[in-house]
């Protein structure tokens, strides 16, 4: 990767990183679905110009729009209603080397043993700030957390496949189709919206416009971006770094304790995407 884009993969992890963060506010008041879908009902609006048909591409687009809107979402808060929060943490993980697979698989990249290490230095480091040893409990959870991972992956591939599709365009249709599935749900499956709307304080608000602004126009429509210059396996991996981010800013926000633990693994994951960052070949841009 050149400089600048592995600078703006650092933004990204560190836009995601403090996400979830952002999110706890909201969601102590929102529930998942709804804020959900106020998030892309937000992102809606402000994209809504960028809408347009792509002739002959428009199954790849919706594709993506399903895999990373209410299908990928379902099943992840299907995850967190049967399990827990540090099971799915661990578990969403498997996207990385669930998207590396597939480009062996269906794109053709060659992954060596250098990028192979990297990746599983940065997911063991993962692992071990967040391994909850109750994982084994939720089993329901996991398959659900383990099918969206699954499914996201296949959003991934389609995404390096895809071509004249603008950043933006692809987010607003992804936000289009998310939008109403997830509003329907929200209505079959929650309740009392209309009083939730009108109670919430302008600081639980804030998390559904970061997610919006930051989370989705920055980190997913960057990843896109980097996707279409950069090989899967050599940009997927990357994005571990955002649960060392949360690990930063739940210390410094939330009061969380910094444990030898933490340290650990957080060196063992920041030495697994050095490894990825040094080792690896730049491929032509596909998109100017």
């Amino acid at each position: 990767m050149t400089p600048q884009h592995l600078a703006f993969m650092m933004l990204i992890n560190l836009v995601w990183g403090f996400a979830l963060i952002a999110s706890k506010v909201s969601l102590d008041h929102f529930p998942p679905m709804l804020f959900t879908a106020l998030r892309f009902t937000l992102i809606v609006l402000v994209l809504f110009p960028f809408l347009r048909i792509h002739e002959g591409r428009m199954k790849q687009v919706l594709i993506i729009a399903l895999c990373a809107g209410p299908i990928g979402f379902g099943f992840f808060f299907a995850g967190i209603a049967l399990s827990r929060p540090s099971v799915v943490a661990i578990v969403s993980q498997l996207g990385v080397p669930f998207s590396t697979i597939m480009s062996v698989i269906f794109l053709k990249e060659q992954v060596h043993w250098r990028r192979w290490t990297g990746i599983a230095l940065s997911f063991l480091g993962v692992m071990v700030i967040s391994f909850d040893p109750t994982v084994f409990h939720f089993i329901a959870g996991v398959l659900c957390v383990i099918a969206s991972s699954l499914i996201g992956s296949v959003g991934t591939i389609v995404q390096r496949q895809i071509r004249n599709v603008g950043v933006f365009e692809m987010q607003a249709w992804i936000a289009a189709v998310a939008a109403p599935v997830m509003l329907v749900g929200s209505f079959a499956f929650e309740h009392d919206q209309w009083r939730i709307l009108t109670s919430a304080s302008m600081l639980q608000w804030s998390g559904i416009f970061y997610t919006s602004f930051a989370s989705s126009l920055i980190g997913h429509a960057g990843i896109y971006y980097l996707l279409q210059r950069y090989e899967v396996s050599q940009t997927a991996p990357l994005t571990l770094l955002s649960p060392i981010f949360t690990v930063m800013f739940s210390v410094a926000l939330l009061g969380d304790v910094l444990t030898a633990r933490m340290i650990v693994g957080a060196l063992i994951a920041l030495s697994g995407v050095l490894i990825i960052s040094i080792r690896q070949k730049r491929i032509v841009p596909v998109v100017s």
